[in-house]
């Protein structure tokens, strides 16, 4: 699991690559977390590029959820942008589409939430 930044706009985009299984949730939150504190109603909005993402187990989904969570409680804002036809499935079956704001790109998700 990668993880790389960059930003567009007042809008924070990171890149996820790869799986984010049982053997990766625990990187993949811990490099969240920064990210994640600057994530509130006075900080950066956050996109989560999942267009590398291969497979999300429910480990990964967990991370998610605390994700969502403390964004939540920040009052910040948080998208998941470019899933997979595989990742989008799992959202779907999970609910995880109820949890976060999904978009068909990342272009979208930031025109969105930098409003």
């Amino acid at each position: 699991m990668e993880l790389t930044c960059r930003d567009i706009g007042t809008v924070r985009v990171l890149s996820v690559e790869g799986r984010i299984d049982h053997a990766r949730a625990a990187d993949f939150q811990q490099a969240l977390t920064p990210h994640l504190n600057d994530c509130s109603a006075r900080g950066q909005a956050l996109v989560l590029d999942f267009g590398a993402v291969d497979y999300v187990s429910s480990i990964g989904l967990r991370a998610l959820m605390l994700a969502a969570k403390q964004v939540k409680v920040q009052n910040g804002r948080i998208a998941i942008a470019a899933l997979s036809p595989v990742v989008s499935e799992v959202f779907q079956i999970s609910r995880f589409n109820l949890v976060f704001n999904i978009y068909d790109s990342v272009e979208a998700a930031a025109v969105e939430l930098a409003k």
